[in-house]
């Protein structure tokens, strides 16, 4: 008890750092004060005979301090488990402070009633439903904010370029150069395939049947070639008789009525070119025969 007072005097009249002075009170900031106030009787420092009671993630515990552990401070507080029933923890309460001051037993009952009324309203909010405030971080909001615009400008301006790009490769402004990427190249050609099929099929049954009408065109030529070959032959067949026919037929004393040759050969020969001196001579012949006979 000697010591106790010494402490409480260096406490009381000079310096101790868990006091707190105020206009009115004195409190204490301790974590095992039991009243929360500084006073010679609810002092934990000041007092070698202690008990309190804590509470930790929902439960409560009694702590005790007895002389005989002061020189462990290690282990100075012995910590005993409350029921969650407030009778029950009530009743151990009197059970391990039976020969206790009784300003430490009232003290340590109102305590564990205050700890178990908020105990039970903490609960009750947690089952209701209840509005959750987040605040609002405007300097990080607008620094997104500019990174997605940004984001947003830089992702416009690659498709511009890339759309560029393959128009120059379409033109041909870049010859034989194909410093480009293959993704974006093999999309614009799968796009170019899809927009050709439908024409493509249209343009090979055009040029099938163009490939007939050649080739019956070059039929056609090829047995026109041949006809005229032989009309040429016929006309040069039929010249060169009319002519030696003539030539015999130049002397007009030795001169033999002879009928002209009506070969099918001659007579189309001369319906399709007729020579009209020819003709005139024939006449003549066929004339000068008749005033003869």
């Amino acid at each position: 008890m000697e010591n106790d007072d010494i402490v409480w005097s260096i406490i009381n009249k000079s310096f101790c750092s868990y006091k707190v002075n105020t206009k009115t009170q004195r409190f204490c900031r301790n974590e095992y004060n039991i009243t929360g106030l500084c006073n010679r009787s609810s002092c934990p420092l000041a007092n070698s005979q202690y008990a309190t009671v804590r509470e930790e993630d929902g439960n409560c515990f009694l702590y005790m301090k007895t002389v005989e552990r002061s020189g462990f401070p290690r282990n100075m507080w012995e910590k005993v488990k409350l029921s969650k029933s407030l009778e029950k923890a009530l009743r151990q309460i009197n059970e391990y402070l039976v020969y206790w001051p009784g300003f430490l037993k009232q003290k340590c009952k109102q305590r564990l009633l205050k700890i178990s009324q908020y105990l039970i309203r903490m609960r009750k909010l947690r089952l209701r439903r209840q509005k959750k405030l987040v605040p609002i971080q405007r300097k990080q909001d607008r620094r997104e904010r500019r990174r997605e615009e940004k984001a947003l400008v830089a992702a416009r301006l690659d498709s511009a370029i890339e759309k560029e790009l393959l128009e120059r490769l379409k033109r041909g402004t870049y010859g034989d150069i194909y410093n480009f990427p293959q993704v974006a190249f093999n999309k614009a050609l799968e796009e170019e395939e899809e927009e050709d099929v439908q024409p493509n099929e249209y343009d090979e049954e055009d040029e099938n049947e163009e490939a007939d009408d050649e080739e019956i065109d070059e039929e056609l030529e090829k047995e026109l070639e041949e006809e005229s070959e032989n009309e040429e032959i016929e006309y040069v067949e039929a010249d060169s008789d009319l002519e030696a026919e003539l030539e015999s037929e130049s002397d007009l004393e030795d001169i033999q009525v002879e009928p002209v040759p009506s070969t099918s050969s001659a007579k189309s020969s001369l319906r399709r070119k007729p020579k009209l001196e020819i003709e005139y001579e024939a006449e003549n012949l066929e004339g000068t025969s008749k005033l003869k006979g």
